[in-house]
């Protein structure tokens, strides 16, 4: 549906910009990463991926926790 297309180009999009996070921290970018030497190349394109990987779980992990807290809550009407 449209609704899973948005929100999986919404993460793509926040899965490149903390891989650039990531690899800007090594001092690299997105763009300068393929001027290096391959091996070097991918070995920092895989570690860029698991930190981008992780982050988002850790952010979707606490989005649902803060959801569940929402929808437990008793409301005070």
């Amino acid at each position: 549906t449209e609704q899973i297309e948005q929100s999986e180009d919404r993460n793509a999009l926040i899965e490149k910009a903390l891989m650039d996070e990531y690899l800007h921290e090594k001092g690299y970018s997105l763009e300068k990463i393929k001027d290096l030497p391959h091996d070097l190349a991918e070995k920092l394109m895989k570690e860029a991926l698991k930190y981008a990987s992780l982050k988002l779980a850790e952010v979707e992990a606490r989005a649902h926790f803060v959801e569940e807290i929402h929808d437990n809550t008793p409301s005070h009407e």
